[in-house]
């Protein structure tokens, strides 16, 4: 169950990270999205690392909540 619950904060955690990069980066044009690298390691870089803290958070609180 705790592989589900993992799972099941990841995703969400990675659509919260999703919504973060939208709203961060809607001034950005398209073009200067793909050519600048920087931004492309910057944000792609967060969104990872929100849906992993959401995974990790998700399966703390199944232990020690639920569990």
């Amino acid at each position: 169950m705790v592989y589900a619950v993992a799972i099941v904060g990841f995703v969400l955690g990675f659509a919260l990270g999703l919504f973060i990069l939208s709203i961060k980066l809607k001034d950005k044009t398209n073009e200067e999205l793909l050519k600048n690298k920087n931004l492309w390691w910057a944000y792609g870089t967060l969104n990872w690392i929100i849906a992993i803290i959401c995974s990790i958070s998700s399966v703390y609180l199944y232990k020690h909540i639920l569990g």
